[in-house]
């Protein structure tokens, strides 16, 4: 059983040849740029339809994210522009047991999407990814409490930092809003689960990226498209026509920024892990924080800046735990080396005195003898 923070494919490749192959550092590379890239404008660009266009239809837009995912998903497989794991074809046979876990990530996927694009529209950008970056937290608990996962010391020492940075976010947030901030806590630790889910089902049941989109897009497609024509207000809903033209062209990015996000998101997972997808995702932290103020003219307090610079710095803690925790290792057994020694030969080894001490005794010596 391959755990969410365990060896990954890639890992256990290097494990044998000391390294990652090219070809498998191209692939992890494109995705996490690609990734980081979309992470980084597609809650701009939702904000940006919500504030700028005044389009109160977050459930529609998550609905719309859904089908885009599935006509994208659906030529790409058509297409064969994928290849299967070790040339099998594991997507026309999956078990029962797996086909119930691709209902419940749709469950989980489509609440996630929904309460964020909710809390969007109460809260500035800028702190919707303050809160977003405690997402590691939700992820590391449920890996230790659920699945039984153990982790480094210093893992969980790095999650008090990010949760410290997201504490000061809060309190030092210029427009909170109460049912935002729940909203958008709600889908943080919703993606937590989220990507525990998806780390199963790639790295354990082998179902390939954009099949499992493909899969889990088709529910959560219609689970979302009856919650928006229940819950969204669709008498103040105006004509197309009588919408901004860019106003869809921001929408269809937005559709297509969704689509590529989530196959980039699902390919990081299978090369690496679940709580390093996450970890990783905070480095859009800033680039969003630039965006909000560009964009929105979101205004930062001096806590607010703290708490991005606590984030980040637990970010760096667990990214290079390891590296931590061989330097600690080889300095305390430098410092157990040198204590065996002193208790061998408390005195030290003998030195001869100093060079300039001795030529003072030199001459101390030839004063006396001309005295005498």
């Amino acid at each position: 059983m391959i755990s969410t923070d365990g060896l990954s494919k890639c890992e256990a490749t290097g494990c044998k040849t000391g390294k990652r192959p090219l070809a498998e550092m191209l692939h992890l590379l494109s995705a996490v740029i690609i990734w980081l890239v979309t992470g980084t404008t597609i809650s701009s660009v939702n904000k940006w339809i919500f504030a700028v266009y005044n389009f109160r239809y977050p459930l529609l837009l998550s609905a719309l994210h859904m089908f885009t995912a599935i006509v994208v998903d659906y030529g790409i497989i058509k297409l064969r522009m994928f290849k299967h794991k070790d040339g099998v074809d594991r997507q026309k046979d999956l078990t029962t047991g797996a086909k119930c876990k691709v209902f419940l990530l749709s469950l989980t996927f489509c609440a996630s999407i929904a309460f964020g694009n909710v809390g969007l529209n109460y809260v500035q950008l800028s702190f919707a990814q303050m809160i977003y970056t405690t997402t590691p937290i939700f992820t590391l608990a449920i890996s230790t409490l659920i699945l039984g996962k153990q982790h480094h010391i210093l893992k969980y020492t790095a999650m008090m930092p990010i949760c410290l940075g997201a504490s000061f976010s809060i309190m030092g947030e210029v427009q909170y809003d109460q049912t935002g901030c729940f909203f958008v806590f709600a889908a943080t630790m919703l993606r937590g689960v989220k990507t525990i889910q998806q780390s199963i089902l790639l790295q354990e049941e082998k179902i390939n990226s954009v099949f499992l989109l493909y899969l889990m897009s088709i529910p959560s497609f219609c689970i979302l498209a009856v919650a928006a024509l229940v819950l969204e207000n669709w008498a103040g809903l105006e004509s197309p026509m009588h919408y901004d033209p860019n106003l869809w062209l921001f929408i269809l990015l937005s559709c297509l920024g969704s689509v590529l996000y989530n196959l980039a998101s699902s390919c990081v997972i299978t090369l690496t892990s679940a709580v390093t997808l996450h970890i990783l995702g905070n480095l859009s932290v800033v680039g969003n924080l630039l965006l909000s103020q560009l964009l929105f003219g979101n205004e930062m307090s001096a806590l607010s800046y703290a708490g991005v610079a606590l984030t980040l710095s637990g970010m760096l803690i667990y990214q290079n735990c390891e590296f931590i925790s061989d330097y600690l290792g080889t300095r305390r057994a430098k410092a157990r080396e040198l204590s065996r020694t002193k208790v061998v030969d408390p005195a030290g080894p003998s030195r001869a005195p100093p060079r300039d001490i001795q030529e003072r005794a030199g001459t101390h010596d030839k004063r006396e003898d001309k005295i005498d």
